[in-house]
């Protein structure tokens, strides 16, 4: 389904066949509305994210709207290419959607919060949990290609799905290209003779490798996004005050690790140096003498160095813990 500058008369189920009745969509007035792509990986991590944060929202299979359970919401299945523009004309009070689409679209609509997901994850070296990546829009070419900077796109061809973005880009470094809009496949435009380079979404970087491309420039880096249409009432407002605090407890607490240690109480003053803590680490005396227990909590990119440290001070007993969420 596409957006037409008329409207949204389209918001009805498409006719399916041997189906004679027409589904309607039934709309609660003054219930916050959320839009969220309709299918694939984004849709899945938007459900996720959701269901962490106690609002039960069905799969669409076919359905353009469905009621949450948990939070008074309703969902609204889209294109992600439409939902900007579903957001800014007020059709949906709130969208996930990539920073890549919003970008692209340049509907005026709020951006309320980061989200954390829609990048990919790259094994490093010595690590159980590969970092997160986040997807960017760059500039690539063909890898027998000499290229020594920018002006080596000065008079070529860009194929690229992103044309807006990327005539910024070259209006702000001052070059003039022939950008060739292409949906679909833009890694295989230099290819076929289509394109000299070409301007696309990379996440791993393993489709430009299987296409022959090296990655030159990047331009834009994006994730998912938490949009709001600019025009929401107060009641809706608060609703999405209401909203936005689940889903930021829930976020805070990705990272991060509860730890509980016994410990000397003579170097407790060395393990409140070492441990962050939220305000400070939670300290609680044991049954035997001299001793305490510490509560912290600390971020996993940090988590085995302070142990180390602690353990060198007499720490023991040490629990580590998921931590499910986390409310400042």
């Amino acid at each position: 389904m596409k957006l037409t500058p008329c409207g949204w008369a389209f918001l009805r189920a498409e006719p399916q066949v041997g189906v004679r009745k027409k589904q309607t969509i039934k709309h609660t007035p003054n219930m916050l509305r959320i839009a969220i792509q309709a299918k694939g990986r984004l849709n899945e991590q938007s459900i996720d994210l959701l269901s962490e944060a106690g609002i039960r929202v069905a799969e669409s299979k076919r359905k353009l709207i469905s009621r949450a359970e948990g939070f008074p919401l309703e969902v609204l299945y889209l294109r992600d290419d439409d939902i900007p523009q579903a957001v800014s004309m007020g059709v949906a009070d709130l969208g996930i959607v990539g920073l890549n689409e919003v970008a692209e679209k340049g509907f005026p609509v709020e951006q309320i919060m980061d989200l954390g997901f829609g990048g990919c994850r790259l094994p490093a070296a010595g690590t159980n949990t590969p970092p997160y990546v986040k997807p960017r829009l760059s500039l690539a070419v063909p890898k027998t290609t000499s290229y020594e900077g920018l002006a080596f796109f000065r008079g070529r061809r860009v194929a690229t799905s992103y044309p807006n973005i990327l005539a910024r880009y070259f209006a702000e470094k001052g070059i003039e290209a022939e950008i060739h809009t292409i949906e679909g496949s833009v890694e295989i435009a230099p290819a076929v003779g289509m394109a000299d380079g070409i301007f696309d979404i990379v996440s791993s970087g393993g489709t430009l490798i299987s296409n022959g491309l090296v990655e030159v420039e990047k331009v834009l880096f994006s994730e998912a996004v938490l949009i709001a249409c600019p025009g929401l009432d107060s009641d809706k407002r608060r609703e999405t005050e209401q909203l936005t605090f689940r889903l930021n407890s829930i976020l805070d607490s990705r990272g991060m690790k509860y730890v509980l240690m016994n410990l000397p109480k003579e170097r407790l003053g060395d393990a409140i140096r070492i441990l962050p803590g939220m305000r400070s680490p939670t300290v609680l005396p044991l049954a035997q003498e001299g001793w305490c227990s510490i509560h912290a909590v600390i971020s996993q990119d940090q988590l085995w160095e302070r142990i180390e440290r602690l353990k060198e001070i007499g720490a023991e007993g040490i629990l580590i813990l998921a931590l499910e969420n986390m409310i400042r």
